[in-house]
């Protein structure tokens, strides 16, 4: 069991030298806290037996202090063992030494020599005017008059900062103290004097924070020689007043001029027995007081303590080394300086990433998310919700407007009268409507353009990361191969619409051509024929006549047969402008009896003034437009048929482009990235010219690497001494 201690110790100096930044392992340790001049350095050169530490007026301890004391056996002749070879010191001594970790090495047979170096090293960082800093000296007593332990001396707290001291001092003091003891690993060792008032105690009330229910705080009474006669602190030492489970212990430290005579501790220490076996009050528990009995309760506690976390600091370094291998496997092998290694290793990088790449795309990839879509999950989206989105957005006769219809009828006639629809009029109408696709089908090509990048900048294998040269050309290669692939891709989605635009099917299977058009126009209009207003003679002469499924007020009243035939001989000789709309309208009801009427009024789209009007009366504007008012019963029917077949041949359009427009991308964007990916980047980049810069690692990578290594071996070494530590301890 007394091995333990000592392994602590090597553990903490691995993890002093690893850092502790990088590795989060709360070894056990005694910390002293207490207030300025209560004594802890007393107590600490009793527990030891030599005077070591600095001395003086105001703060002395100035940095924290971890000592180790390691129980040093020696020979009969009381020289220690001769594979230390120690150098004498000037008493003649060889069997007590000290070392430092800062100076690797050398021992310190002279305790006075320890003082200077424990003072030298504090003002080395915090300077020579009372400045503080929680940065630790380590420093490891060896000798056969100690126990094993690990303690940690903190700085006194104190009140009011003197020197070059911050204003802050007493809070910057408490911070560090409680970085220490808030360690759940750690026993709190709160020394406070005999000669105040123990609920005043700023040690006890700083363990508290932090161990509320004293589980692991142990007291320590000291000056109980200069107590006022007549009284004693048994009520404390008895845990009467602020109750402690590990309980409290008194310690009787040498007088300021005991130090100033350089009483001997060895001395001191009698005269604390005799003091505690001789004193009223004190002797009926002197073998629970004094110096001697705490540096063996220390060491029972100690070792216990550590028998009890052993297996979680096991766990937590077995921890530590798998989390540093997976960084170092992040970092990769360091380079090799060959120039074929180099390749091999470049060229091997650019592969890796091409299959990323194009496993991103297709589904492949070994991280893909549970929470979000990525990769080619996302250009999917595009293709299947927002593009069909976008065009169902699209109303075929949404910016139509009943006059614009029948202005391009009339214009489509030129200068004959409108008879039937021209078929001009209706392609006319229809490649507008067409021309609207584009747009949204060139931003389809635009957003998958960008997801595209993105998976070019998210495909990255780990062992590129440290290379940065590398990584950045690699997304300048693959970024520009899809720009250069994005023109052919846009090309290609505006061809699919001048494919539409060049020629209008109507012959299309899904058209619902004339005859269709006309008959769902007569079955609404028939549906609308009863109105409300209608009288019931009106209603009885209705059906009387004869039946007919074309509505009366679309068939026209009979005319002589001259009349008709000529109408008909007209509607003959015209059909070859006409198309296939006299199909359907020429044949819908014989044409009335040609009536008189005056000619529909042109607009003006600029009024003239009317002073003018007279005199400008033959002359007509430089722009016209039909009339809004007085729509012919013709022209209704018209325009509603031509507002049915844009909507149909328009859905057949729709549906082209929906199925044809993500095909062209996928075959000239994505694909085609895919396929060209790896050569671009070998064409580019695998050159021997630029292996030395685009393999360039940063410094950063190289020293982490280095670090990684080093404490990833320590840690081994560690775990080993653990595994020791097991195997003797728990037999």
């Amino acid at each position: 069991m007394d091995d333990l201690i000592p392994v602590v110790n090597k553990l903490q100096d691995v993890f002093a030298l690893v850092g502790g930044s990088h590795i989060a392992i709360d070894l056990p340790q005694i910390v002293v806290i207490g207030a300025q001049s209560s004594g802890k350095s007393s107590v600490l050169e009793n527990v030891v037996g030599k005077d070591f530490l600095p001395r003086g007026a105001g703060i002395v301890t100035r940095r924290p202090l971890v000592l180790q004391l390691v129980h040093q056996k020696a020979n009969l002749n009381g020289n220690v063992p001769s594979e230390a070879n120690p150098e004498e010191n000037s008493s003649g001594q060889g069997n007590e030494w000290g070392e430092f970790l800062h100076i690797e090495g050398k021992k310190f047979y002279n305790f006075d020599e320890i003082r200077e170096e424990i003072e030298r090293e504090t003002d080395r960082i915090t300077g020579k005017n009372k400045g503080i800093s929680d940065s630790p000296i380590r420093l490891r007593i060896y000798s056969p008059n100690v126990v094993n332990l690990t303690m940690v001396d903190l700085p006194g707290i104190t009140k009011v900062p003197v020197g070059d001291q911050p204003q802050d001092i007493e809070s910057q003091i408490r911070k560090m103290a409680l970085n220490y003891i808030g360690n759940p690993n750690s026993i709190v060792l709160a020394v406070s004097s005999a000669n105040t008032d123990i609920a005043n105690s700023d040690a006890l009330k700083l363990a508290r924070e932090v161990d509320p229910l004293g589980l692991r705080t142990i007291g320590v009474i000291t000056k109980l020689d200069l107590m006022d006669a007549g009284t004693d602190a048994m009520d404390t030492l008895m845990g009467r007043i602020i109750p402690l489970r590990l309980g409290y212990i008194g310690v009787v430290n040498r007088s300021q001029h005991d130090i100033n005579t350089k009483k001997d501790i060895r001395k001191s220490l009698q005269d604390e027995s005799a003091f505690f076996n001789n004193h009223p009050a004190y002797r009926t528990i002197a073998s629970k007081m004094g110096t001697g009995f705490l540096s063996r309760r220390l060491n029972h506690l100690l070792l216990s303590h550590i028998r009890e976390v052993l297996p979680d600091i096991r766990s937590r370094v077995t921890q530590s080394i798998t989390a540093l291998q997976t960084e170092l496997a992040d970092y990769g092998d360091p380079v090799l300086t060959t120039r074929a290694s180099k390749g091999a290793l470049l060229l091997q990088l650019l592969t890796r990433y091409s299959t990323m790449f194009c496993d991103s795309i297709d589904g492949r990839s070994k991280e893909l998310s549970t929470t979000e879509l990525c990769g080619g999950a996302r250009v999917n989206f595009i293709f299947y919700d927002v593009f069909p989105h976008q065009l169902s957005a699209i109303n075929p006769v949404e910016f139509l407007s009943v006059n614009d219809i029948r202005t391009a009828i009339r214009n489509a006639t030129g200068t004959r009268q409108t008879l039937f629809v021209p078929e001009v009029s209706f392609e006319l109408l229809a490649k507008q409507q067409i021309a609207r696709l584009e747009e949204p089908a060139l931003r389809c090509c635009h957003q998958v353009y960008d997801e595209m990048i993105r998976i070019v900048s998210q495909s990255q294998p780990k062992e590129m990361k440290r290379f940065t040269n590398l990584r950045d050309r690699v997304v300048d290669v693959a970024s520009n191969l899809l720009t250069q692939a994005l023109e052919p891709t846009k090309k290609m989605v505006t061809d699919l619409i001048q494919i539409e635009l060049a020629y209008i099917n109507t012959s299309h299977p899904d058209f619902i051509g004339g005859s269709r058009a006309v008959a769902q126009l007569m079955e609404r209009r028939q549906d609308k024929q009863v109105k409300p207003e209608e009288t019931p003679k009106s209603l009885a002469q209705s059906n009387s006549s004869a039946p007919s499924t074309v509505p009366s007020k679309v068939l026209p009243a009979p005319v002589p047969q001259s009349t008709s035939n000529s109408t008909i001989t007209s509607s003959s000789s015209s059909s070859a402008e006409t198309g296939y709309f006299s199909s359907f309208f020429g044949s819908a009801a014989p044409p009335k009896k040609p009536q008189p009427r005056s000619p529909q009024p042109l607009m003006p789209t600029n009024d003239l003034p009317t002073a003018t009007v007279g005199a400008q009366k033959d002359l007509l504007p430089a722009q016209l437009r039909a009339q809004t008012a007085q729509l012919t019963e013709h022209e209704r029917v018209v325009t509603e048929i031509i507002m049915t077949l844009l909507q149909s041949y328009f859905s057949i359009v729709l549906k082209n482009i929906q199925d044809s427009v993500p095909k062209a991308i996928m075959h000239f964007l994505v694909n085609h990235a895919k396929d060209h990916v790896q050569h671009q980047l070998v064409a580019n980049l695998y050159r021997e010219d630029m292996l030395d810069e685009l393999l360039e690692e940063g410094d950063q990578i190289a020293q982490r690497r280095t670090q990684c290594i080093e404490t990833m071996k320590l840690l081994k070494s560690a775990l080993e001494i653990l595994n020791q530590v097991k195997e003797a301890s728990y037999k």
